[in-house]
């Protein structure tokens, strides 16, 4: 793609709409089911920056924050846009029926006793992490899904809380 980032021929909305319908989908498919530690999240959002930085042409000498970028293409954080789609995720299983295998996943806790060391960041714990911040309960959440438009609402109110934040 760096030949369509260079050409002048495109118009920098163009270009934004490029990258927003085929790398960013394609990059970031599955995401809603990684599991995300703080090194994953830095890479992802250097990927995300050094990309838009590349669409409007800024180079090194150029000094501009990475909000400021942000700003400029109005884009999402990539922290939010991960967020956003593993809450949908979290949301489609959740209206699932009790039967389906992929609600019994998200609710399986295994039996054995784990290693020594500090346990490793899991989807699971990630999702519980988030949910504790937000304040609410396996219960809450599990209610607010069954009804779409208060959960679009929690979802928008739990990104504009993180944009805040950061």
């Amino acid at each position: 793609m760096k030949a369509v980032w260079k050409s002048a021929q495109y118009s920098t909305r163009t270009k934004l709409r490029i990258y927003q319908s085929c790398i960013l989908t394609t990059f970031l498919y599955g995401s809603e089911c990684w599991r995300m530690t703080e090194k994953d999240m830095s890479r992802l959002s250097s990927f995300h920056t050094t990309s838009l930085r590349r669409i409007l042409r800024i180079f090194w000498p150029r000094k501009i924050s990475n909000e400021q970028v942000l700003e400029e293409t109005n884009q999402e954080s990539m922290r939010t846009i991960i967020t956003r789609r593993r809450w949908k995720w979290i949301s489609h299983v959740l209206q699932k029926e009790d039967t389906s295998i992929t609600k019994t996943a998200e609710c399986w806790t295994h039996k054995w006793k784990r290693k020594r060391g500090r346990p490793k960041t899991t989807w699971r714990r990630t999702v519980e992490l988030e949910m504790k911040e937000t304040g609410h309960s396996c219960g809450t959440i599990e209610r607010l899904a069954r009804d779409r438009p208060a959960w679009r609402n929690f979802v928008a109110a739990l990104n504009a809380t993180r944009r805040d934040r950061k």
